[in-house]
């Protein structure tokens, strides 16, 4: 039986990531990079598929862990009948080569502690060859190579295609093992293991605080934002200002369900939002290195923009399915690789030029061909935003006329309007206002069901969408407006046990859960349309639901009360922020609903 996904913490030297459960174990590792092959796939599979579990080798213990304040440094205390032991996981900032330690401290007795590490290289399927290199045992397949080594006096065995390292640590004592990856040429021991365990872990914790220490977030929920705004930093690459919507793949939505996709890539859905939590964060440099990586990203042919890239911006992500791999609770398939992004997603258009235009109007720099991207954007958007597509969801099958990607057309046009006036450009302000008009107008009349008394998700369909209730924050229609405040009161027939589903199932699609972002979505929509009491009840249900140590995954099952989905989720992240901004700012929840000046689109 899998452990719960809430069982995971997560730590990252900022271009891959550990997820270490509350037995001690990681269960997921992939390395050099976020999208790397796996070493270490437990989580989507057996103990065969590779696991590092650290912990005490007797039964009878019990285990408590926290975060170190303002840092990703994992302390996980656990009390047995011999003692008392530590165990500090952390990765340091990246410097050359990635490495993971775990510093193992005696707090009172001696407890006899077990390092078993099982590698498994190529999403958990290659057994390496292992070999011991002076105090080191360096495990060897294909392109890669991992090194284990310790400074303590601590000798390794292997059993059963294991490294197993069996110690006792008394009160006062410090063992660091130390995990480091390098190409399989190389011959000599990485770097990373010639670094004392304490000092590397006070300057791993060091680099945290300092970075903390930027926030200029105040308001009262200070703790959960900073621990949301760490996490966010820790699914950044930071080569190239990237940041993964998760660090994991395949983690279902449903449990025995085949939605388990890989979310290891930068999606650009979340630009804005993105953008606007790093700024009003007081985190500029990270907002601008995610610019820079979306201008870069999108580069190209404006008829190939695509909804998801590589961390480096890369386009081809071909999407396989590994068969050898269980699967999370036997939910099949295990993809790797995303297949999105051959879809065709108007959205993206309007999250790409409303990102630009945010960004200038905060005075961060933008490349001297940017005006040229916009109008190149907008010249494809312009003679084919009528087209049916697959939708902010992605959803896999027939395109259709998606209500929230036709408000992002309007949005894409509005935004271009905009920068054309800041940049003193007229472009061609005349047919993208026309532009704008007519979506607009199209919009209320064919995304609008009066029966229901709210926006819908395709036109002609009477079905519910969350991502209507985004219109008042992009500037659509103003909160006050009646079918702003309609579509609000609907969406409450999206709701379950307090949290709301991405839209009305289709009968063949069965129950899709509660989604994080949504829930929050609908929390800033009660705000904006003067119902702050439910607004907070329902910011705070979910800030109840982030496990021990702060972490939220991209689903919620309030029958279960279990977290599904891949974790932790960028963006249930980023709209936690952003409702704590919007909740924070009362009274002046209306100017935090209101991103720009509306012109009125019917």
């Amino acid at each position: 039986m899998s452990p719960p996904i809430e069982d995971y913490a997560l730590t990252s030297d900022l271009e891959t990531a550990a997820m270490i459960g509350r037995d001690g174990c990681v269960d997921w590792l992939c390395l050099p990079r976020f999208d790397s092959p796996a070493c270490l796939a437990a989580l989507l599979g057996t103990a065969d598929n590779g696991f590092w579990r650290v912990a005490p080798s007797g039964g009878g213990v019990r285990a408590r862990r926290a975060y170190r304040p303002d840092t990703l440094v994992l302390d996980t205390v656990w009390e047995t009948a011999a003692g008392t032991v530590r165990v500090t996981d952390f990765m340091p900032p990246r410097a050359e080569l990635p490495c993971l330690v775990r510093v193992v401290e005696g707090l009172s007795g001696a407890v006899s502690v077990r390092s078993e590490l099982r590698l498994r290289f190529h999403q958990g399927r290659v057994v390496p060859w292992a070999r011991d290199v002076g105090r080191c045992t360096v495990a060897v397949a294909g392109p890669d190579a991992v090194w284990l080594g310790t400074d303590g006096s601590v000798r390794a065995g292997h059993d059963e295609d294991a490294t197993v390292w069996d110690f006792t640590v008394p009160a006062g004592r410090r063992v660091a093992l130390t995990l480091a990856w390098s190409p399989s040429h190389r011959s000599a021991p990485p770097a990373p293991l010639s670094v004392p365990g304490e000092t590397a872990l006070k300057e791993t914790e060091g680099y945290w605080r300092r970075w903390v220490a930027q926030c200029r977030y105040r308001g009262p929920w200070r703790e959960a934002v900073v621990r949301l705004l760490i996490t966010l930093k820790a699914l950044t690459y930071a080569p190239t200002g990237g940041i993964v919507a998760a660090p994991t793949t395949s983690l279902p939505g449903r449990i025995g369900g085949d939605r388990n996709f890989d979310h290891r890539y930068c999606w650009l859905r979340d630009s804005t939002l993105t953008l606007s939590c790093l700024l009003r964060s007081g985190y500029r440099e990270e907002a601008t290195a995610w610019l820079d990586w979306l201008v870069r990203a999108v580069a190209g042919d404006p008829g190939d923009l695509q909804t998801v890239y590589g961390v480096a911006g890369q386009r081809l992500l071909p999407e396989t399915e590994a068969p050898w791999l269980a699967g999370y609770e036997d939910s099949r398939p295990v993809r790797f690789g995303n297949s999105a992004v051959g879809q065709f997603q108007l959205d993206v258009y309007g999250e790409v030029l409303d990102t630009l235009f945010q960004s200038l109007r905060s005075g961060i720099a933008l490349p001297a061909h940017v005006w040229d991207l916009v109008e190149a954007l907008m010249g494809f958007l312009h003679r084919h935003w009528r087209e049916p597509d697959q939708g902010l969801w992605q959803i896999r099958g027939a395109r259709r006329q998606f209500v929230h990607s036709k408000v992002m057309a309007w949005v894409a046009a509005d935004r271009a309007l905009r920068m054309g006036r800041l940049l003193a450009r007229n472009g061609s302000s005349g047919e993208w206002r026309a532009m704008r008009r007519e979506i607009g107008r199209q919009v209320c009349r064919q995304g609008w069901d009066a029966a229901q008394g709210s926006f819908v998700q395709c036109y002609g369909s009477p079905a519910l969408d969350a991502s209507a209730l985004l219109i008042p924050r992009l500037g659509f229609l103003p909160a006050h407006d009646e079918r702003v405040r309609g579509t609000v009161r609907a969406m409450a027939r999206l709701g379950h046990g307090g949290f709301l589903s991405r839209y009305t199932p289709d009968a063949s699609d069965g129950p899709d859960g509660a989604f994080v972002a949504c829930s929050l979505w609908y929390a800033d929509a009660l705000a904006a349309t003067g119902r702050p009491v439910e607004a907070r009840e329902t910011f705070e249900r979910v800030l109840a639901v982030r496990n021990d140590v702060g972490l939220l995954a991209e689903r919620w099952d309030a029958d279960a009360g279990r977290q599904l989905g891949n974790a932790p989720q960028a963006g249930s992240h980023i709209a936690l922020a952003e409702t704590a901004f919007a909740l924070s700012e009362r009274p002046a929840a209306q100017l935090a609903a209101e991103p720009v000046r509306r012109e009125e689109p019917a």
